[in-house]
C-alpha cells in the first residue's frame, strides 16, 4: 500500500507559505528552503534505526542511541535537490550523498538523464531521495528506478511539494517508497506546473529563468 506523509508541522507550513510568495528574494527563498529541509529532515528521520554505544557521562557510564550516519545516503535530484541537501546534511553531517542529474523534456514532460554517481556500497545504506517538487512524477520516478539498481537498504522520496497526478504516476511505479511531502497541492496546469505552487524551485533557488 502507498504510502504518504504529509508534514504538517506548523513551522514547516509557515515557511513554505513564505516560499510561495512570487515577490520573495533569491537571497530569501534560498535561506527559507535551507531552514525548511533541516525541520523536514526530523520528520523524514523520524524511524531510522539507532544502536546503543557505551558513553561515559560525567556521573557515570552508560549505554546510549546512536545514529549511524553513514549508512544514510542523500540523494540530489538535480538541480534544484542541491539547495534541499544543504540543510539535510546539517542535521546528518555524516551522510554520503549520491547525485542524479535529470530534466523534464518540455515537449513530452519525461526525465531525461544526464548525470549519476552514487557512494560504493549501497547495498548497506538507507537513501533518502531530495526533489522539491513532485510535479508529474516522471523525473521522481526516474531518479528511483535508477537507484534501485544499487541495491539500496531502503528508500524515501521527500519533496517540498507533490501533486495529485504526481503521487499517482510515482507510486503507480514504486508503491515501495514512502513520499513525505510539505502538500499536496491542487492539480498540473498544462505544462506540467504544479497549482498553486511556488513556481519554478531550481529557477527560484538560483536566480535564473
Amino acid at each position: 500500500m502507498p504510502v504518504v506523509h504529509v508534514i504538517d508541522h506548523p513551522l514547516v507550513q509557515h515557511k513554505l507559505t513564505l516560499m510561495r510568495e512570487k515577490d520573495r528574494s533569491t537571497n530569501s527563498f534560498r535561506r527559507l528552503m535551507h531552514e525548511l529541509s533541516m525541520l523536514m529532515a526530523y520528520e523524514v528521520t523520524r524511524d531510522m534505526p539507532t544502536q546503543l554505544i557505551d558513553i561515559e557521562t560525567p556521573l557515570e557510564t552508560m549505554r546510549s542511541p546512536v545514529i549511524d550516519g553513514k549508512k544514510t545516503v542523500f540523494v540530489s535530484v538535480m538541480r534544484a535537490g542541491g539547495g534541499f541537501l544543504d540543510g539535510m546534511l546539517e542535521i546528518i553531517p555524516g551522510a554520503r550523498v549520491g547525485h542524479v542529474g535529470l530534466y523534464r523534456d518540455p515537449r513530452t514532460l519525461m526525465a531525461v538523464e544526464y548525470y549519476l554517481k552514487m557512494p560504493d556500497q549501497m547495498e548497506e545504506r538507507d537513501a533518502i531521495v531530495l526533489d522539491p517538487m513532485l510535479a508529474t512524477g516522471n523525473s521522481a520516478a526516474a531518479a528511483v528506478e535508477r537507484l534501485k539498481e544499487f541495491k539500496p537498504r531502503s528508500i524515501r522520496f521527500v519533496s517540498l511539494l507533490a501533486a495529485p497526478e504526481g503521487l499517482q504516476n510515482f507510486h503507480a511505479q514504486h508503491p515501495d517508497v514512502p513520499v513525505y511531502t510539505a502538500a499536496i497541492d491542487r492539480q498540473l496546469d498544462e505544462h506540467g506546473y504544479i497549482l498553486p505552487g511556488l513556481g519554478d524551485a531550481g529557477d527560484r533557488l538560483f536566480g535564473t529563468k
